[in-house]
C-alpha cells in the first residue's frame, strides 16, 4: 500500500515539476531575433536531420516535449521505450550546425529536421536557438502547435513546419551525402567541404536518433566523419 502511494506521489511530483518547468520556459522565451543578411562564401551546404524524436503530449495540465529524463513515469505508463525519446540529440546537433564555421562563413543555406512522425521542420540558418535544453523544449512545443515561429523584431519565420517530402526543397544538381560510422571514407567535414571542386551544392544527411540507422533513398554517397561540426554520436 505504502509503495503504491509512493509511486503515485512520484508520478505526480514528476508531472508537477515538468509543468512548472514548462511554465517557466514559456515566460522566459521572449522570442528570437531576425537573421542578418546572408553573406555567401562558396557553394551552398544543406543539413538534414533524419528520424528526430520530437513528440508533444499533454502531461498534467500542459503540453510538453517528451524526453526520457523528465517524463519517465508518463512514458512507462503509456508503454513507450524511454531510450528513443531523446530530443536533446536534436538540440545538440542544431547548435553544432548553427555554430559551425560553415554557417559563419555564409555557406549554410538551409537546415531541415525530419521527425519520426514524418513532420518536416525548416530551420533558418541564422536563427539563435536557446542554449539550454529546457528552453529548447518550450520552443519546440510552440513550433509543433503553432507550425511556425516568427522573429520578435520582424516578419521572418525562423522555424516552420513545411510539407513533405524534403527532396522537393533540395537543389536537383546537389550531391547528397550520408554521414555513417561504417563508411570506408573517413574525412574531416570542414576539409571535405573546402576541397569540393564540383561547384555544386552539398547536402549532408544525419541520423538524429539514439539508436538505429536511417533508410532514405536520396543519398548518393556515404562518408565517416573524423572531426566535424556534429557531436560524435550522430550518424546514419
Amino acid at each position: 500500500m505504502d509503495r503504491g502511494i509512493k509511486r503515485k506521489r512520484s508520478r505526480e511530483e514528476d508531472e508537477d515539476a515538468a509543468d512548472a518547468a514548462t511554465q517557466d520556459i514559456e515566460t522566459e522565451l521572449v522570442g528570437l531575433p531576425a537573421p542578418p543578411p546572408i553573406k555567401k562564401g562558396g557553394e551552398e551546404v544543406i543539413f538534414i536531420l533524419e528520424k528526430a524524436h520530437l513528440e508533444v503530449a499533454k502531461v498534467g495540465k500542459t503540453y510538453q516535449l517528451l524526453n526520457c529524463d523528465d517524463h519517465r513515469h508518463f512514458l512507462r505508463k503509456h508503454k513507450q521505450d524511454l531510450a528513443i525519446f531523446r530530443p536533446d540529440i536534436v538540440h545538440q546537433a542544431l547548435l553544432a550546425i548553427l555554430d559551425s564555421p560553415l554557417n559563419k562563413s555564409g555557406r549554410l543555406s538551409a537546415v531541415y529536421v525530419q521527425t519520426q512522425k514524418k513532420v518536416l521542420i525548416q530551420v533558418n540558418p541564422h536563427v539563435r536557438l536557446p542554449r539550454t535544453f529546457k528552453r529548447f523544449c518550450g520552443l519546440m512545443v510552440q513550433l509543433l502547435q503553432k507550425l511556425s515561429i516568427r522573429a520578435t523584431n520582424g516578419p521572418d519565420k525562423l522555424l516552420r513546419v513545411i510539407k513533405n517530402p524534403v527532396t522537393k526543397y533540395l537543389p536537383s544538381e546537389a550531391r547528397r551525402i550520408g554521414l555513417s560510422y561504417s563508411a570506408p571514407k573517413v574525412v574531416k567535414l570542414h576539409d571535405y567541404v573546402a576541397a569540393s571542386t564540383d561547384k555544386i551544392p552539398l547536402i549532408f544527411v544525419v541520423g538524429a536518433m539514439a539508436h538505429g540507422k536511417i533508410d532514405v533513398d536520396y543519398i548518393d554517397d556515404f562518408i565517416s566523419m573524423l572531426h566535424g561540426v556534429l557531436p560524435p554520436h550522430l550518424g546514419v
